[in-house]
């Protein structure tokens, strides 16, 4: 099943879905469209989906915040712009569905931050790091300090937000802005299969991986020690881990929910 919007191509199959940014003529940079059309689906994803997969038409991924469009803003109102690129990125990150993000071409300002936001990212040899907005005059606003600064860490951050250089596929690799290389073209196949086998754990070891490991990184040590004993009192007392322990015994795949 296919739903082709004008700037998010949605495609669902079984329960994977694939999400394409579609903005080529733009390198897919980010628009109140585009962002609310990513609001929208991740708000409510279509019964059955348990995995998004996003990537971006035309050989790239995202561009960034698409500037030709953007509006002389008051401090108020860039700061409620940004709160809002805040709550979508948590929507992505922290709604519960596992998304694999397939990296080509421009992953620049704004697309970074959106990468950032996804749990699986999987990067072709197009692919070019950046985070330019220091260069322009203007400053992060779509969650790059907390997020991207969590992957590379705030010494490494600063250095990209000052310089603007751009770093190649191996570099991001190399820093954990991307987790898989492939191969011209591939990152979407292989973001596919890599999201069919996410599908396929338990529901709830998924949904509490997502929601306990960010916010763990957020805790104190001790802190954190009790709320990953919580998760996993939750994850084993369930149904689900009774499958897998059978599954094992019984050198057979587990057939969870």
């Amino acid at each position: 099943m296919a739903r082709h919007e004008t700037v998010l191509q949605v495609e669902i199959q079984g329960p994977v879905a694939l999400l394409t940014m579609n903005r080529p003529q733009k390198r897919n940079a980010m628009n109140d469209a585009l962002l609310a059309a990513l609001d929208g689906f991740f708000s409510a994803p279509p019964e059955g989906v348990r995995v998004a997969v996003l990537s971006g038409s035309a050989g790239h991924f995202c561009a960034g915040l698409d500037l030709s469009e953007h509006a002389a803003r008051s401090a108020e109102e860039t700061l409620h712009h940004s709160r809002n690129w805040h709550r979508v990125m948590d929507r992505i990150q922290l709604g519960g569905l596992p998304v694999v993000s397939a990296l080509s071409g421009a992953v620049i300002g704004g697309g970074l931050e959106l990468a950032a936001a996804t749990h699986v990212r999987i990067a072709e040899p197009s692919a070019v790091f950046q985070l330019p907005e220091g260069r322009r005059g203007i400053f992060v606003g779509g969650g790059a300090t907390v997020r991207i600064g969590r992957i590379i860490g705030a010494d490494r951050l600063c250095e990209m937000m000052l310089t603007g250089r751009r770093l190649d596929a191996a570099e991001g690799l190399a820093l954990g802005l991307a987790h898989y290389p492939a191969e011209p073209g591939a990152a979407p196949g292989r973001a596919l299969a890599l999201a069919r086998d996410i599908a396929a754990n338990a529901p709830l070891s998924n949904y509490l991986i997502i929601q306990a490991v960010g916010r763990i990184d957020d805790m104190s040590r001790s802190d954190g020690l009790f709320a990953e004993s919580l998760a996993a009192a939750l994850a084993q007392s369930g149904p689900d881990a009774a499958e897998g322990l059978r599954a094992f015994l019984e050198k057979r795949e587990p057939r969870f929910r």
